[in-house]
């Protein structure tokens, strides 16, 4: 496995990625070392098949499906990344149950979402985020497809592009999507954002904007989702949604740091065009703020 980032927990994140394409028995393995990395460096691939009940056969598939040769290349990894702690992966938890109090309630989301960024930037492959602000820096046009939680994402996604100078477009219904996607071609690029990654009517507008020619960039939570399958390059996120928190903010932060990724990078290409750009907007909407010495409308009663 090349490349394989160290530090906060790599392994785990990339099991989390890819547990839904995963068997259910290599789920059960993935679960064991999710719930409990440390400790399960220590166990022998044996122990580590009873532990998921499962088998040695399942725990080497899920080692090949991580990347791994076989299983002492896993364990390394893992009491690597452990530094010999065999506590919980997760500290607190970030699970949230019925008795919670409110403060652990706020203690568990701001971990959560604290967790979701520093791992997001942790797994990203510099190499493929470099790619992708190529192809948007030279795009004719960019096209951001994400539904639900994701199209907040889009719209902030779309709404920085336009302040700098760059055509840029983001969709929400599907109709619209798919009709704009049908006018694409080689200049553009077309990019998708899906926390699932298996979210129908952004896979469908994407797929279209594909068969028109147009370079698909894919932003996701899972590695091996639908979406990326059509995707020339794909951006991860390393977000986890638990109870009461489906399409959560932790998801949302996760992607909107990778999008703030691309945008800075495509500034920075054309840094001047930007910086004009930049200076016009903020000057044509300056007056539209309420100033000390300009106070707005009078709201007394009469």
């Amino acid at each position: 496995m090349t490349d394989r980032k160290r530090g906060t927990a790599a392994t785990v994140i990339r099991a989390r990625g890819l547990l839904p394409s995963l068997s259910p028995a290599e789920q059960r393995v993935a679960q064991v070392i999710i719930d409990e990395a440390g400790g399960a460096a220590r166990l022998t691939i044996t122990d580590l098949a009873e532990r998921a009940g499962s088998s040695e056969t399942t725990v080497i598939r899920f080692c090949r499906a991580m990347g791994f040769n076989g299983y002492s290349e896993l364990r390394l990894t893992l009491a690597s990344e452990s530094g010999g702690h065999s506590g919980p992966a997760e500290q607190p938890g970030s699970d949230i149950s019925p008795g919670d109090s409110l403060a652990e309630v706020v203690e568990k989301i701001a971990f959560a979402d604290a967790r979701a960024v520093e791992e997001t930037a942790s797994q990203i492959d510099v190499a493929v985020l470099e790619q992708v602000v190529d192809v948007v820096a030279a795009a004719r046009r960019v096209d951001i497809y994400g539904v639900g939680a994701s199209a907040f994402v889009a719209a902030d996604f779309q709404h920085k592009l336009h302040r700098i100078g760059r055509v840029a477009f983001a969709w929400s219904d599907t109709h619209v999507a798919l009709s704009s996607a049908a006018l694409l071609d080689e200049r553009d690029v077309a990019f998708a954002i899906s926390h699932t990654g298996a979210t129908s009517d952004t896979v469908d507008a994407f797929t279209e904007a594909r068969r028109h020619g147009a370079r698909t960039v894919a932003l996701t939570n899972f590695p091996k989702s639908p979406i990326a399958s059509v995707a020339d390059l794909v951006l991860t996120t390393a977000a986890r949604e638990t109870t009461f928190r489906s399409g959560a903010m932790s998801s949302r932060l996760a992607q909107l740091t990778v999008v703030d990724c691309v945008f800075v990078g495509v500034a920075q290409r054309t840094y001047q065009e930007t910086r004009t750009a930049l200076d016009a907007t903020y000057t044509a909407v300056r007056d539209r703020r309420l100033h000390p010495e300009r106070p707005g409308p009078d709201r007394r009663r009469p």
